[in-house]
């Protein structure tokens, strides 16, 4: 498995996702705290990326992190929010939109465990 597989897998399942697949941009950087890569779909797809509760996003996340894992390498994945978003900068009025806090590899698994 190539270095990229992380990137080639979120542009497959986040243009399955959305509406406006044309759309998606994806950037991926290394640095040396791992991979960051950094999602921007059209506004009117967040909803679908988001899901309810954030949960389609910690799917995604979970599983991002298990192909790092298989290429020793840590990702994350940050959601750019578009311009004109409804919830102000720096905090949230909805608790269960606030940032995900980032797991340990182990937690991930004992989360994937439950499945």
């Amino acid at each position: 498995m190539n270095n990229e597989a992380d990137q080639i897998f979120l542009e497959y399942v986040v243009k399955a996702l959305v509406d406006n697949p044309n759309d998606v941009k994806i950037e991926r950087t290394v640095d040396e705290m791992g991979v960051l890569i950094t999602l921007t779909v059209n506004p009117a797809d967040m909803g679908k990326i988001i899901g309810r509760m954030g949960n389609t996003a910690k799917a995604i996340r979970t599983l991002l992190r298990i192909i790092g894992m298989k290429n020793n390498a840590r990702v994350n994945l940050k959601i750019n929010e578009p311009a004109g978003s409804m919830r102000p900068e720096g905090h949230s009025s909805t608790p269960h939109m606030s940032a995900p806090t980032l797991k340990t590899v182990d937690q991930a698994m004992e989360d994937l465990k439950g499945i």
